[in-house]
Protein backbone atom coordinates (compact mmCIF):
# COMPACT_ATOMS: atom_id res chain seq x y z
CA UNK A 1 0.00 0.00 0.00
CA UNK A 2 1.73 3.32 -1.10
CA UNK A 3 0.19 7.27 0.16
CA UNK A 4 -0.68 9.47 -2.64
CA UNK A 5 0.96 12.73 -3.60
CA UNK A 6 -1.15 16.06 -3.25
CA UNK A 7 -2.59 15.14 -6.98
CA UNK A 8 -1.67 12.05 -9.22
CA UNK A 9 -2.54 12.29 -13.02
CA UNK A 10 -3.49 8.78 -14.97
CA UNK A 11 -3.19 9.64 -18.52
CA UNK A 12 -3.32 7.89 -21.48
CA UNK A 13 -6.39 5.88 -20.63
CA UNK A 14 -7.47 3.79 -23.62
CA UNK A 15 -11.30 3.79 -22.58
CA UNK A 16 -12.11 5.34 -19.54
CA UNK A 17 -15.79 4.52 -17.80
CA UNK A 18 -17.03 7.11 -16.07
CA UNK A 19 -20.84 6.40 -15.57
CA UNK A 20 -21.60 10.64 -16.31
CA UNK A 21 -24.84 10.53 -18.12
CA UNK A 22 -24.20 14.12 -19.77
CA UNK A 23 -20.90 12.78 -21.48
CA UNK A 24 -21.96 9.16 -22.55
CA UNK A 25 -20.20 7.28 -19.57
CA UNK A 26 -17.49 6.48 -21.96
CA UNK A 27 -14.21 8.76 -23.17
CA UNK A 28 -11.29 7.27 -25.57
CA UNK A 29 -7.88 8.71 -25.18
CA UNK A 30 -9.02 10.13 -21.63
CA UNK A 31 -7.05 11.28 -18.11
CA UNK A 32 -8.48 11.81 -15.03
CA UNK A 33 -6.66 14.05 -11.91
CA UNK A 34 -6.91 13.21 -8.50
CA UNK A 35 -6.26 15.09 -5.37
CA UNK A 36 -5.99 14.11 -2.10
CA UNK A 37 -9.24 11.42 -1.88
CA UNK A 38 -11.49 12.97 -4.54
CA UNK A 39 -11.44 12.97 -8.19
CA UNK A 40 -10.46 16.48 -9.45
CA UNK A 41 -10.81 16.49 -13.16
CA UNK A 42 -11.88 14.11 -16.26
CA UNK A 43 -11.42 14.86 -19.51
CA UNK A 44 -9.15 14.23 -22.86
CA UNK A 45 -5.52 13.51 -22.15
CA UNK A 46 -4.30 15.69 -24.89
CA UNK A 47 -6.03 18.18 -22.38
CA UNK A 48 -4.70 17.12 -18.46
CA UNK A 49 -3.61 19.71 -16.60
CA UNK A 50 -0.44 18.59 -14.56
CA UNK A 51 -0.20 17.01 -11.32
CA UNK A 52 2.14 16.41 -9.16
CA UNK A 53 2.79 12.24 -10.03
CA UNK A 54 1.67 10.45 -12.80
CA UNK A 55 0.82 7.42 -13.56
CA UNK A 56 0.61 5.92 -17.27
CA UNK A 57 -1.95 3.74 -18.17
CA UNK A 58 -0.43 2.68 -21.71
CA UNK A 59 -3.87 2.85 -23.46
CA UNK A 60 -5.36 0.43 -20.79
CA UNK A 61 -9.16 0.43 -19.77
CA UNK A 62 -9.71 2.49 -16.15
CA UNK A 63 -13.41 2.58 -14.61
CA UNK A 64 -15.06 2.69 -11.26
CA UNK A 65 -14.19 0.54 -8.46
CA UNK A 66 -16.72 -1.99 -8.14
CA UNK A 67 -19.43 -1.07 -5.65
CA UNK A 68 -20.61 -4.74 -3.98
CA UNK A 69 -23.70 -3.71 -1.95
CA UNK A 70 -24.75 -7.02 -0.63
CA UNK A 71 -21.90 -9.43 1.32
CA UNK A 72 -21.89 -11.72 4.23
CA UNK A 73 -18.50 -11.65 5.24
CA UNK A 74 -18.95 -11.52 9.37
CA UNK A 75 -18.71 -15.34 9.95
CA UNK A 76 -17.03 -18.44 10.55
CA UNK A 77 -16.88 -22.33 9.46
CA UNK A 78 -17.33 -24.16 6.28
CA UNK A 79 -19.86 -25.46 4.53
CA UNK A 80 -18.24 -27.28 1.75
CA UNK A 81 -20.27 -30.52 1.96
CA UNK A 82 -23.77 -28.52 1.57
CA UNK A 83 -22.29 -27.05 -1.39
CA UNK A 84 -21.04 -30.94 -2.83
CA UNK A 85 -24.73 -32.05 -2.00
CA UNK A 86 -25.97 -29.35 -3.71
CA UNK A 87 -24.37 -29.62 -7.10
CA UNK A 88 -25.02 -33.43 -6.32
CA UNK A 89 -28.51 -32.42 -7.28
CA UNK A 90 -29.81 -31.82 -3.37
CA UNK A 91 -32.05 -28.14 -3.68
CA UNK A 92 -31.23 -25.08 -1.66
CA UNK A 93 -33.19 -24.47 1.35
CA UNK A 94 -32.46 -21.54 4.12
CA UNK A 95 -31.66 -24.08 7.25
CA UNK A 96 -28.13 -24.18 6.24
CA UNK A 97 -27.77 -20.76 7.54
CA UNK A 98 -27.77 -22.49 11.05
CA UNK A 99 -24.84 -24.48 10.25
CA UNK A 100 -22.61 -20.94 9.98
CA UNK A 101 -24.84 -19.62 13.11
CA UNK A 102 -23.33 -22.61 15.04
CA UNK A 103 -19.62 -21.95 13.84
CA UNK A 104 -19.93 -18.30 13.88
CA UNK A 105 -21.17 -17.93 17.59
CA UNK A 106 -18.36 -20.57 19.18
CA UNK A 107 -15.56 -18.15 17.41
CA UNK A 108 -13.91 -15.63 18.81
CA UNK A 109 -13.69 -11.97 18.35
CA UNK A 110 -10.01 -12.07 17.00
CA UNK A 111 -11.10 -14.89 14.65
CA UNK A 112 -13.96 -13.16 12.99
CA UNK A 113 -12.22 -10.24 12.40
CA UNK A 114 -9.12 -11.62 10.92
CA UNK A 115 -11.30 -13.97 8.39
CA UNK A 116 -13.00 -10.76 7.44
CA UNK A 117 -10.01 -8.42 6.87
CA UNK A 118 -8.82 -11.27 4.31
CA UNK A 119 -12.59 -10.95 2.80
CA UNK A 120 -11.75 -7.62 2.50
CA UNK A 121 -8.59 -7.68 0.79
CA UNK A 122 -9.61 -10.20 -1.71
CA UNK A 123 -12.12 -8.14 -2.71
CA UNK A 124 -9.88 -5.08 -2.39
CA UNK A 125 -7.84 -6.77 -5.04
CA UNK A 126 -10.50 -7.53 -7.07
CA UNK A 127 -11.32 -3.85 -7.53
CA UNK A 128 -14.01 -3.46 -5.31
CA UNK A 129 -13.88 0.26 -3.37
CA UNK A 130 -16.93 0.01 -1.83
CA UNK A 131 -18.47 -2.90 0.34
CA UNK A 132 -21.74 -3.16 2.53
CA UNK A 133 -22.22 -6.06 4.55
CA UNK A 134 -24.57 -7.87 6.99
CA UNK A 135 -24.49 -9.43 10.04
CA UNK A 136 -27.21 -12.60 10.53
CA UNK A 137 -25.20 -15.53 10.83
CA UNK A 138 -25.16 -14.78 15.51
CA UNK A 139 -28.71 -14.36 16.11
CA UNK A 140 -28.32 -13.31 19.93
CA UNK A 141 -28.37 -9.59 21.10
CA UNK A 142 -24.75 -10.20 21.62
CA UNK A 143 -23.86 -11.88 18.95
CA UNK A 144 -25.77 -9.48 16.09
CA UNK A 145 -23.86 -6.68 18.23
CA UNK A 146 -20.40 -7.91 17.54
CA UNK A 147 -21.20 -8.89 14.18
CA UNK A 148 -21.92 -4.75 13.49
CA UNK A 149 -19.03 -3.97 15.43
CA UNK A 150 -16.30 -5.40 13.69
CA UNK A 151 -18.46 -5.26 10.21
CA UNK A 152 -17.85 -1.19 10.81
CA UNK A 153 -14.32 -1.35 11.10
CA UNK A 154 -13.26 -2.65 7.98
CA UNK A 155 -16.43 -1.52 5.57
CA UNK A 156 -18.52 0.92 4.28
CA UNK A 157 -21.80 0.15 4.89
CA UNK A 158 -23.28 -2.34 7.95
CA UNK A 159 -26.63 -3.70 7.84
CA UNK A 160 -28.88 -5.41 10.45
CA UNK A 161 -29.73 -8.98 9.28
CA UNK A 162 -31.32 -10.57 12.40
CA UNK A 163 -34.28 -11.58 10.56
CA UNK A 164 -32.03 -13.97 8.89
CA UNK A 165 -33.71 -17.17 10.03
CA UNK A 166 -34.86 -18.75 13.24
CA UNK A 167 -32.60 -20.37 15.35
CA UNK A 168 -32.87 -23.85 15.81
CA UNK A 169 -35.04 -24.55 19.04
CA UNK A 170 -36.39 -20.79 19.50
CA UNK A 171 -39.52 -20.39 18.77
CA UNK A 172 -40.50 -17.75 16.36
CA UNK A 173 -42.34 -15.42 17.34
CA UNK A 174 -40.56 -14.95 20.56
CA UNK A 175 -37.73 -14.26 18.11
CA UNK A 176 -39.31 -11.90 15.87
CA UNK A 177 -39.68 -9.94 19.36
CA UNK A 178 -36.38 -10.24 19.56
CA UNK A 179 -35.45 -8.81 16.48
CA UNK A 180 -37.69 -6.15 16.61
CA UNK A 181 -36.87 -5.00 19.58
CA UNK A 182 -33.74 -5.65 22.43
CA UNK A 183 -31.66 -7.00 19.44
CA UNK A 184 -32.67 -3.94 16.99
CA UNK A 185 -32.10 -1.54 19.77
CA UNK A 186 -28.75 -3.32 20.45
CA UNK A 187 -27.26 -3.67 17.11
CA UNK A 188 -29.35 0.18 15.82
CA UNK A 189 -25.74 2.51 16.47
CA UNK A 190 -23.99 0.15 14.88
CA UNK A 191 -25.82 -0.25 11.35
CA UNK A 192 -26.75 2.31 9.03
CA UNK A 193 -29.90 -0.26 7.69
CA UNK A 194 -32.20 -3.18 8.24
CA UNK A 195 -32.60 -6.55 5.94
CA UNK A 196 -34.84 -9.22 6.46
CA UNK A 197 -35.10 -12.62 4.64
CA UNK A 198 -39.01 -12.99 3.36
CA UNK A 199 -38.69 -16.26 1.82
CA UNK A 200 -40.80 -19.59 3.11
CA UNK A 201 -38.45 -20.93 5.74
CA UNK A 202 -37.60 -17.55 6.72
CA UNK A 203 -39.91 -14.94 7.37
CA UNK A 204 -43.38 -15.02 6.14
CA UNK A 205 -45.13 -12.17 4.59
CA UNK A 206 -46.62 -10.59 8.10
CA UNK A 207 -43.24 -10.87 9.20
CA UNK A 208 -40.94 -9.23 7.17
CA UNK A 209 -43.94 -6.13 7.74
CA UNK A 210 -43.30 -6.10 11.17
CA UNK A 211 -39.08 -5.90 10.56
CA UNK A 212 -39.44 -3.37 8.13
CA UNK A 213 -41.43 -1.30 10.39
CA UNK A 214 -39.74 -1.22 13.24
CA UNK A 215 -36.69 -0.45 11.44
CA UNK A 216 -38.41 2.43 10.22
CA UNK A 217 -39.08 3.57 13.60
CA UNK A 218 -35.66 3.21 14.79
CA UNK A 219 -34.92 5.66 11.88
CA UNK A 220 -32.70 3.12 9.79
CA UNK A 221 -32.89 2.36 5.96
CA UNK A 222 -34.70 -1.34 4.65
CA UNK A 223 -33.58 -4.19 2.23
CA UNK A 224 -35.30 -7.12 1.57
CA UNK A 225 -33.84 -10.47 0.91
CA UNK A 226 -36.69 -11.81 -1.61
CA UNK A 227 -38.01 -14.02 -4.51
CA UNK A 228 -34.98 -15.93 -4.11
CA UNK A 229 -36.55 -19.51 -3.63
CA UNK A 230 -39.98 -19.19 -5.36
CA UNK A 231 -42.54 -16.02 -5.50
CA UNK A 232 -43.27 -14.33 -3.09
CA UNK A 233 -44.06 -10.91 -1.40
CA UNK A 234 -40.81 -9.47 -1.01
CA UNK A 235 -40.58 -7.07 -3.83
CA UNK A 236 -44.18 -5.71 -3.04
CA UNK A 237 -43.20 -5.16 0.05
CA UNK A 238 -39.53 -3.60 -0.22
CA UNK A 239 -41.31 -1.45 -2.39
CA UNK A 240 -43.91 -0.73 -0.20
CA UNK A 241 -41.94 0.51 2.38
CA UNK A 242 -39.23 2.54 0.47
CA UNK A 243 -36.49 0.12 0.79
CA UNK A 244 -33.15 0.55 -0.73
CA UNK A 245 -33.19 -2.56 -2.22
CA UNK A 246 -34.60 -5.89 -2.74
CA UNK A 247 -31.93 -8.53 -3.60
CA UNK A 248 -31.70 -12.01 -5.27
CA UNK A 249 -35.21 -11.77 -7.29
CA UNK A 250 -35.20 -15.49 -9.51
CA UNK A 251 -38.67 -15.37 -9.28
CA UNK A 252 -40.98 -12.20 -9.80
CA UNK A 253 -44.25 -11.58 -11.57
CA UNK A 254 -45.04 -8.92 -14.02
CA UNK A 255 -46.77 -7.03 -11.46
CA UNK A 256 -43.69 -7.27 -9.27
CA UNK A 257 -41.43 -5.97 -12.31
CA UNK A 258 -43.87 -3.08 -13.03
CA UNK A 259 -43.97 -2.41 -8.94
CA UNK A 260 -39.81 -1.80 -9.47
CA UNK A 261 -39.67 0.17 -11.93
CA UNK A 262 -42.53 1.89 -10.76
CA UNK A 263 -40.62 3.29 -7.87
CA UNK A 264 -38.49 5.50 -10.13
CA UNK A 265 -40.91 7.33 -11.95
CA UNK A 266 -40.67 10.27 -9.88
CA UNK A 267 -36.89 10.36 -9.25
CA UNK A 268 -34.77 12.90 -11.17
CA UNK A 269 -31.70 11.63 -10.22
CA UNK A 270 -31.02 14.11 -7.09
CA UNK A 271 -32.18 14.43 -3.62
CA UNK A 272 -36.13 13.82 -4.37
CA UNK A 273 -37.89 10.80 -4.07
CA UNK A 274 -36.10 7.87 -5.01
CA UNK A 275 -36.83 3.62 -5.52
CA UNK A 276 -35.98 0.74 -4.76
CA UNK A 277 -33.27 -1.10 -6.00
CA UNK A 278 -33.48 -4.48 -8.09
CA UNK A 279 -30.61 -6.23 -6.75
CA UNK A 280 -29.18 -9.48 -8.72
CA UNK A 281 -26.73 -11.84 -7.54
CA UNK A 282 -25.43 -13.70 -10.73
CA UNK A 283 -23.05 -15.85 -8.76
CA UNK A 284 -25.60 -17.22 -6.10
CA UNK A 285 -27.84 -17.99 -8.83
CA UNK A 286 -25.54 -20.42 -10.27
CA UNK A 287 -24.18 -21.88 -6.99
CA UNK A 288 -27.70 -22.56 -5.64
CA UNK A 289 -28.92 -23.36 -9.58
CA UNK A 290 -32.19 -21.59 -9.52
CA UNK A 291 -32.98 -19.44 -12.23
CA UNK A 292 -30.71 -16.57 -12.94
CA UNK A 293 -32.75 -12.97 -11.62
CA UNK A 294 -34.50 -11.65 -15.17
CA UNK A 295 -32.40 -8.80 -15.25
CA UNK A 296 -32.86 -7.59 -18.87
CA UNK A 297 -36.66 -7.36 -18.19
CA UNK A 298 -35.88 -5.34 -14.84
CA UNK A 299 -34.07 -2.80 -17.10
CA UNK A 300 -36.26 -2.88 -20.33
CA UNK A 301 -38.89 -2.21 -18.05
CA UNK A 302 -37.54 0.93 -16.08
CA UNK A 303 -35.78 -0.37 -13.01
CA UNK A 304 -32.62 0.50 -11.35
CA UNK A 305 -30.22 -2.41 -11.36
CA UNK A 306 -27.34 -3.51 -9.20
CA UNK A 307 -25.28 -6.29 -9.63
CA UNK A 308 -23.72 -7.16 -6.19
CA UNK A 309 -21.65 -10.68 -5.14
CA UNK A 310 -23.65 -12.13 -2.04
CA UNK A 311 -20.35 -13.26 -0.98
CA UNK A 312 -21.09 -16.09 1.79
CA UNK A 313 -19.75 -19.76 2.89
CA UNK A 314 -23.03 -21.41 1.90
CA UNK A 315 -24.46 -19.75 -1.23
CA UNK A 316 -21.88 -17.87 -3.19
CA UNK A 317 -18.37 -17.89 -1.44
CA UNK A 318 -16.81 -15.31 -4.00
CA UNK A 319 -16.35 -11.93 -3.53
CA UNK A 320 -15.38 -11.60 -7.83
CA UNK A 321 -17.89 -8.74 -8.67
CA UNK A 322 -15.60 -8.96 -12.77
CA UNK A 323 -16.84 -13.15 -12.45
CA UNK A 324 -20.25 -11.71 -11.92
CA UNK A 325 -20.11 -8.78 -14.47
CA UNK A 326 -19.35 -11.56 -16.90
CA UNK A 327 -21.89 -14.00 -15.76
CA UNK A 328 -24.36 -11.39 -15.94
CA UNK A 329 -23.62 -10.68 -19.56
CA UNK A 330 -23.37 -14.32 -20.88
CA UNK A 331 -26.38 -15.52 -19.06
CA UNK A 332 -28.97 -12.83 -18.01
CA UNK A 333 -28.79 -10.85 -21.70
CA UNK A 334 -26.57 -7.57 -20.16
CA UNK A 335 -24.63 -5.63 -22.43
CA UNK A 336 -20.89 -4.95 -20.65
CA UNK A 337 -21.50 -1.16 -20.46
CA UNK A 338 -24.84 -2.10 -18.26
CA UNK A 339 -23.49 -5.33 -16.62
CA UNK A 340 -20.95 -2.65 -15.38
CA UNK A 341 -23.03 0.06 -14.36
CA UNK A 342 -24.92 -2.07 -12.22
CA UNK A 343 -21.88 -3.28 -10.47
CA UNK A 344 -20.83 0.12 -9.61
CA UNK A 345 -22.90 3.11 -9.88
CA UNK A 346 -26.19 0.79 -9.52
CA UNK A 347 -24.30 -0.48 -6.16
CA UNK A 348 -24.07 2.93 -4.93
CA UNK A 349 -27.47 3.76 -5.43
CA UNK A 350 -28.66 0.49 -3.49
CA UNK A 351 -26.18 1.91 -0.90
CA UNK A 352 -27.64 5.45 -0.98
CA UNK A 353 -24.03 6.36 -2.24
CA UNK A 354 -24.52 7.98 -4.96
CA UNK A 355 -24.70 11.17 -3.37
CA UNK A 356 -21.75 13.13 -1.70
CA UNK A 357 -22.21 13.47 1.67
CA UNK A 358 -23.07 10.05 2.77
CA UNK A 359 -21.35 8.64 5.44
CA UNK A 360 -19.81 5.48 6.34
CA UNK A 361 -19.87 3.47 9.81
CA UNK A 362 -17.18 5.71 11.50
CA UNK A 363 -19.95 8.61 10.89
CA UNK A 364 -17.27 10.31 8.33
CA UNK A 365 -19.23 11.60 5.55
CA UNK A 366 -17.83 10.35 1.71
CA UNK A 367 -17.54 11.39 -2.18
CA UNK A 368 -20.15 9.81 -3.68
CA UNK A 369 -18.95 6.78 -5.21
CA UNK A 370 -19.77 4.61 -8.44
CA UNK A 371 -19.04 7.33 -10.94
CA UNK A 372 -15.71 8.87 -11.53
CA UNK A 373 -16.51 12.65 -12.37
CA UNK A 374 -15.45 15.59 -10.31
CA UNK A 375 -15.99 15.44 -6.88
CA UNK A 376 -16.31 11.69 -6.36
CA UNK A 377 -14.10 9.76 -4.17
CA UNK A 378 -11.14 8.65 -6.13
CA UNK A 379 -12.00 4.93 -6.57
CA UNK A 380 -11.10 3.60 -9.94
CA UNK A 381 -9.58 0.41 -10.85
CA UNK A 382 -7.15 -0.42 -14.03
CA UNK A 383 -7.51 -3.55 -16.06
CA UNK A 384 -5.20 -5.12 -18.10
CA UNK A 385 -7.04 -4.82 -21.24
CA UNK A 386 -8.22 -2.00 -23.41
CA UNK A 387 -11.73 -2.43 -22.88
CA UNK A 388 -14.29 -3.23 -20.31
CA UNK A 389 -15.50 -5.20 -22.80
CA UNK A 390 -12.46 -7.97 -21.54
CA UNK A 391 -14.40 -8.71 -18.14
CA UNK A 392 -16.66 -10.80 -20.29
CA UNK A 393 -14.79 -11.68 -23.43
CA UNK A 394 -12.09 -13.01 -21.12
CA UNK A 395 -14.29 -14.28 -18.14
CA UNK A 396 -12.40 -15.34 -15.26
CA UNK A 397 -9.07 -13.53 -16.18
CA UNK A 398 -7.14 -11.51 -13.70
CA UNK A 399 -7.85 -8.49 -15.42
CA UNK A 400 -7.30 -6.07 -12.84
CA UNK A 401 -4.05 -4.35 -12.95
CA UNK A 402 -4.42 -1.32 -10.16
CA UNK A 403 -6.73 -0.25 -7.78
CA UNK A 404 -6.97 3.06 -6.05
CA UNK A 405 -9.47 3.84 -3.32
CA UNK A 406 -10.39 7.21 -1.87
CA UNK A 407 -7.01 8.47 -4.08
CA UNK A 408 -4.68 5.61 -2.45
CA UNK A 409 -3.65 2.98 -4.47
CA UNK A 410 -4.61 -0.39 -2.70
CA UNK A 411 -3.84 -2.81 -5.28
Amino acid sequence: MTHPAASLLIDRIGELTTNDDAEGGRLRDAAVVIEQDRVAWVGPAAAAPAADDRFDAAGRAVLPGWVDAHTHLVFAGDRTAEFEARMAGEAYAAGGINVTVEATRAATDAALEANLARLVAEARRGGTTTLETKTGYGLTVADERRAAVLAGRHVDAVTFLGAHVVPTGVDPDAYLDLVTGPMLDAVAPHASAVDVFCEAGAFDEAATGRVLAAATRAGLATRVHGNQLGHGPGARLAVAAGSLSVDHLGYLSDDDVSALAGSWSDWDGGAGPRGTVATVLPACDLSTRVPFAPARRLLDAGAVLAIASNANPGTSYTSSMAFCVATAVLQMGLTVQEAVRAATLGGAIALGAERDGWRDPSGAAQGAVGRIVPGARADLQLLEAPSATHLAYRPGMPLVGAVWRAGQRVA
